[in-house]
């Protein structure tokens, strides 16, 4: 049987060369990782020892890499005792990464507008994306990112208006305004500059505001818990964008062999259990939200 992700996945013992702790048990984590750098695309993953007495790996999603250098960026939540023990290491242990994994997102050049919705550990894939399309296609994509958590940055008044955004909708991530791409926050925390309710109610005011031709032009990304997954579906059903998501689901050796993250989606011969892992994590909305 072809396994298209064989021979693409490596497992590093990896240095820890940063790791940040932020508001809400969050955690930014940058490894030393030259081959999954190398190798990961946006929507990748990988699956990480947290502790050398811990034998079952944490799948987090890869945040940022950078090929030359070879570093890998994750953020993560500690919410468990995996990702517990492994918010204790510390700068200069190594740990072992496996990666990178999955189906990332599938670029679609005729639509060179991109809107990404990120929600709580769902952010970093958008970020990572974010990214390439910014070097592939030198286009500024619009990220609209909530968290019910303060957000692992300090925010930023934005310098770019953005149609059909409320006025006083001003917060921003830091990162994404260096890299001259616009972001929006928000929350239902009351955070000072954030939208004051859900991801796709923010994005629904900025398709409201675009013209027939300008929506045409949209793929919709999106990465977060699946009751946002489910409303940003509806909302791309709503305009007729194409929509991609990336799930979260428990997983145990995250490569296909246990089928522990199994999913249903539809299929033109029916419905099928896919592998989170290894046939996502990212999937067409349409296959698995009616």
């Amino acid at each position: 049987m072809n396994k298209p992700h064989r021979d693409t996945i490596f497992v590093e013992h990896a240095e820890i060369l940063e790791h940040t702790a932020h508001p809400g048990d969050q955690h930014v984590l940058r490894v030393m990782a030259p081959e999954i750098a190398s190798n990961a695309k946006a929507g990748s993953f990988a699956h990480i020892t947290c502790d050398p007495m811990l034998p079952m790996r944490r799948p987090i999603s890869i945040m940022r890499v950078n090929k030359d250098k070879g570093w890998v960026d994750f953020l993560y939540k500690a919410i468990g005792y995996g990702t517990g023990l492994l918010a204790k290491r510390q700068v200069g242990e190594h740990i072992s990464v496996m990666g990178p994994i999955g189906v990332p997102f599938k670029i679609d050049l005729s639509r060179p507008r991109a809107l990404l919705i990120g929600g709580g550990v769902g952010m970093p894939p958008m970020i990572f994306l974010a990214e390439t399309l910014k070097n592939l296609l030198g286009s500024q994509p619009l990220a609209i990112l909530g968290s019910e958590v303060p957000f692992p940055f300090t925010t930023r008044p934005s310098t770019k208006m953005i149609p059909g955004i409320p006025d006083g909708v001003i917060a921003a991530m830091p990162l994404l305004e260096d890299w001259n791409i616009p972001s929006r926050l928000a929350s239902l925390q009351g955070y000072p500059g954030c939208h004051e309710g859900y991801v796709t109610d923010l994005a629904r005011h900025w398709l409201d505001a675009l013209d027939d031709s300008q929506r045409k032009e949209i793929t919709v990304y999106a990465c977060g818990p699946h009751p946002m997954l489910e409303a940003v579906a509806k909302m791309a059903k709503d305009y007729d964008l194409p929509c991609q998501v990336s799930l979260e689901e428990f997983m145990a050796c995250a490569v296909g062999g246990c089928a522990g993250c199994v999913v249903e989606v539809k299929t033109e011969n029916g419905p099928a259990m896919k592998r989170v892992c290894v046939d996502g994590p990212v999937f067409n909305a349409e296959q698995v939200f009616a």
